[in-house]
């Protein structure tokens, strides 16, 4: 996080929780989602976040899943090639987009 944190005017006040012991870590802070600012700056944190874990050669997710929250990064931390052969294995064995629509991968693929 001293990698992060010192480009921020102001440190948020949070946590970081986990079995850390494996590599999953979570971190939570505390905002006022209706508070635009504070939006921007957890978003922008939890980027950083991210982008330090795969620069770190880690991945963008741990063990609940990549979801809605993650998927824009899976290109990035795949591969463009891999992700590719995933997108059409997922419309191979799901043509419709019954299974769960919008998880991993967005619904108009």
């Amino acid at each position: 996080m001293r990698l992060i944190l010192p480009s921020y005017q102001y440190y948020p006040i949070g946590a970081i929780v986990g079995h850390v012991g494996e590599g999953n870590f979570h971190t939570i802070f505390p905002i006022h989602e209706e508070n635009k600012a504070e939006m921007q700056t957890a978003w922008r944190l939890s980027n950083s976040i991210v982008h330090l874990a795969l620069r770190a050669g880690g991945t963008c997710t741990g063990e609940h899943g990549v979801g809605q929250g993650k998927m824009a990064y899976l290109p990035e931390e795949l591969g463009e090639v891999t992700y590719g052969l995933m997108r059409e294995i997922k419309k191979t064995l799901d043509p419709r987009g019954i299974m769960n629509p919008g998880k991993v991968f967005p619904c108009e693929m």
